[in-house]
């Protein structure tokens, strides 16, 4: 009997590995995990010399890095980008959103039903988003209004670790659109609400989006809990007392830790083959952060402040242990992600991003991008344009060109030796800042 039972158990795995196997052909699951103000250099894959990421970089060895891939310059932008697959700009969002408090609260992401989420949904997919969402407080800009099926996280641009409390003082923890009160370090949260996911729906399609705060402000260190002083200001190097970089590395490595515990779940339910894992960020990193070898930081359109990494892993549709040069940028995300799911995208949803999906798995030759980067501001107005090799940036009214492809960091200005290369990208900027205003404008007037 008991050798019928072990048979019965053995064929029970086996056919759950069979069904996982038989969906992987055209019904993927996907991973997407995002961590936030981490700096270009701060992955063993990408040169960091003093932080240890075994489990992201596990995703280089066994999948396909980029090295020219590119979010904005702050993080409600990049995350607007990626759930509507479009330019920000369009939906009036180029500035982290504020507080929940006063006219701020009132912004957000229209939900329009045609957003990354939402598709996927339609599609048959169990969706959920854990961790930051920061695109909108109200019940029509929540991340069940856009197709999220489940949320567990925070509304706001940053919150205090272990109280949960925003920038306002605020609670925000949520479950769906309902205070949550569980207790923790909320990069461990965040964690243990994604593996939770993953074992419940480990019998049907699924995307997740695991958003970690980890290493945004403040810089709370884990396993000492603590109340982030003044509600989480933005703690600077000049004040006292200030964080550290051991502080900041503590952080990063426990957010690896939890892609760990997050790539075991997958393993362990035997969905590793049929699951799509993208790991990414959402701007440069802060001051705290090593961004080398790029120029600058979060919230400018220096490379220091846009390019980010991009790690894929799928394995036997994706090679492991590669390296691509292919430019990208987030919205490329969101093409791909439905592509790979086979995810039906009407023609209004107007994506502006590629599937890159043929070029990770074919080795294609890269495909030539034209791509704009805007940040507004009382301080700041920066404006930029990469072609092929070539960078167009426009700090305030000085026009500078870079070959990024030979001067990563951004340190020969040769605007006075190709002024050809400037005149034609010029206008391009000119172009699309007229195309995305104009959009934006009529967004503004219809709600």
């Amino acid at each position: 009997m008991r050798g019928v039972l072990t048979a019965l158990v053995v064929g029970t795995v086996l056919g759950q590995a069979g069904i996982a196997q038989a969906q992987s052909a055209d019904r993927p699951n996907v991973v997407l995990i995002i961590t936030d103000d981490v700096g270009y250099g701060d992955l063993g894959s990408y040169g960091a010399p003093d932080i240890k990421t075994p489990n992201i970089d596990s995703l280089a060895k066994n999948g396909t890095r980029l090295t020219d891939f590119y979010a904005a310059p702050n993080c409600s932008p990049t995350r607007a980008a990626l759930i509507s697959g479009r330019y920000q700009q369009r939906f009036r969002i180029e500035v982290p959103l504020g507080g929940s408090r006063g006219p701020a609260g009132e912004q957000g992401l229209p939900a329009t039903g045609r957003t990354l989420p939402q598709l996927l949904k339609n599609n048959g997919y169990r969706t959920a988003l854990i961790g930051k969402w920061h695109l909108g407080y109200k019940k029509e800009f929540s991340p069940n209004a856009h197709g999220f099926d489940y949320f567990f996280g925070f509304k706001s641009g940053l919150i205090d670790y272990y109280q949960h409390t925003d920038g306002q003082g605020e609670h925000d923890l949520f479950e769906n659109d309902q205070p949550s009160h569980a207790t923790g370090y909320s990069t461990d949260l965040f964690t243990e609400q994604s593996v939770k996911f993953i074992e419940q729906n480990a019998g049907q399609p699924f995307f997740l989006e695991v958003a970690y705060n980890a290493a945004h402000c403040p810089f709370q260190v884990p396993d000492h809990p603590s109340v982030a002083p003044n509600n989480a200001r933005f703690v600077q190097p000049q004040d006292d007392p200030t964080n550290t970089r051991k502080d900041y590395i503590s952080i990063v490595e426990r957010a690896d830790r939890g892609v760990g515990q997050i790539l075991a779940a997958l393993e362990r339910r035997g969905l590793t083959r049929n699951t799509l894992v993208i790991y990414t960020q959402d701007n440069g990193g802060e001051w705290l952060s090593r961004n080398a070898p790029l120029f600058n930081r979060k919230n400018s359109v220096w490379e220091g402040g846009i390019r980010v990494p991009a790690i894929f892993r799928w394995p036997g549709k994706i090679p492991g242990g590669k390296t691509s040069s292919q430019v990208g940028i987030v919205m490329d995300l969101t093409a791909t992600i439905l592509a790979a799911t086979n995810s039906p995208v009407p023609a209004d949803a107007r994506l502006e991003g590629i599937n890159l999906l043929p070029l990770l798995q074919t080795g294609a030759a890269r495909a030539e991008r034209t791509l704009f980067f805007r940040i507004t501001g009382p301080a700041r107005r920066q404006r930029a344009v990469r072609q092929g090799e070539w960078k167009l940036m426009i700090d305030g009214n000085s026009p500078m060109l870079f070959n990024v492809a030979s001067d990563v960091g951004e340190r020969n200005d040769l605007a006075n030796q190709r002024m050809d290369i400037v005149r034609k990208l010029f206008p391009l900027i000119t172009q699309w800042e007229q195309d995305v205003d104009a959009e934006a404008k009529a967004v503004g007037s219809s709600q």
